[in-house]
């Protein structure tokens, strides 16, 4: 069974991840090695409700597997991370 909660840990909550927030509509999680970009943006869009317009990942330097997910524009990241409480 697909579960989301298995694949988004938490969101990101540093000053370069909130500014993406603001200016490029773009919500940083810290999401499961394992998940590829289809199991992310599926995630995403179950627990929160939005479309996503794209993800990109990296393996951070503590090897944590960082997502950054644009959300198309009709939705705003704004909104997620107030009902995350990020900002």
């Amino acid at each position: 069974m697909f579960d989301p909660l298995k694949i988004i840990k938490y969101p990101l909550t540093t000053e370069k991840s909130i500014s993406l927030i603001e200016s490029e509509n773009k919500i940083v999680f810290i999401v499961d090695r394992k998940a590829n970009k289809k199991q992310i943006e599926k995630a995403v869009e179950k627990l929160f409700e939005v479309k996503v317009e794209s993800v990109k990942t990296l393996i951070d330097a503590k090897g944590r597997k960082k997502a950054y997910v644009k959300l198309s524009p009709e939705h705003k990241a704004v909104d997620i991370a107030t009902r995350l409480g990020i900002i």
